[in-house]
């Protein structure tokens, strides 16, 4: 799963609305940021399948049991939550940022064919394998970053044009990105794979840029939530 993993993301907020959009990205995708950095040095690996008719089953997963097996995953999202904890001191925050780091194993069985392991040295692998159906693929992809980006949408308020408009042009860029990565042309290495993949890591700048330009919306009563810090 590529976007659906953003939905989430965008709906924790309403979860969470004093941690930074930028955090909940970064702990939703931690899996995936990791994952080149591991493929870089050799520790992961994929083989590149040029024949495949379906651009959803380009990649053969063969390896990457520290980042996408639900054990490591559960592992790095208690980690993180420590580290949230430690910084604010705010138990909801940090268990809802902890639970997105193995949402994203979550996600990724219900698309994947049969390769995520359960930890690391695990022989066992799990997928549900709607990859194989790209439109089925691309409808609930869509559903899931689309609820999101609607709870997002609904538990916040732009403070001004930054807030607006860059909100939903990181929807556009994001929805650009999953097109661009369904339709474009193949890596011509795992190398090139791995190191256009490290864009995730800037990307988390984004949503933390824009988020400090929303707000939490209003209540009824009138009070409305901090912005996040």
């Amino acid at each position: 799963m590529f976007i659906g993993h953003f939905g989430v993301a965008f709906a924790a907020k309403r979860y969470s609305p004093r941690t930074s959009l930028g955090t909940m990205f970064l702990a939703a995708q931690l899996a995936d940021l990791l994952w080149p950095i591991l493929l870089l040095a050799g520790i992961e690996q994929v083989e590149i399948v040029p024949t495949s008719k379906n651009p959803f089953l380009t990649l053969d997963f063969i390896n990457f049991p520290w980042t996408h097996s639900l054990v490591a995953e559960c592992v790095l999202g208690a980690v993180f939550a420590a580290v949230i904890y430690a910084a604010c001191r705010d138990t909801r925050r940090a268990l809802i940022v902890g639970l997105l780091v193995p949402s994203h194993w979550l996600l990724d069985v219900v698309v994947h064919v049969p390769d995520l392991p359960l930890y690391p040295g695990g022989s066992a692998r799990f997928g549900l394998g709607l990859w194989r159906s790209p439109a089925a693929t691309i409808v609930v992809e869509c559903i899931v970053f689309f609820a999101g980006v609607f709870v997002y949408a609904r538990s916040t308020n732009a403070r001004d044009r930054i807030g607006r408009y860059g909100f939903w042009l990181l929807v556009l860029f994001l929805l650009g990105l999953y097109y661009a990565s369904a339709a474009g042309p193949l890596p011509p290495n795992v190398k090139s794979l791995a190191v256009t993949a490290l864009v995730g890591w800037p990307l988390t700048l984004w949503p933390w840029w824009i988020d400090r330009h929303r707000a939490g919306a209003c209540r009824p009563s009138g009070a409305c939530r901090r912005a996040p810090a």
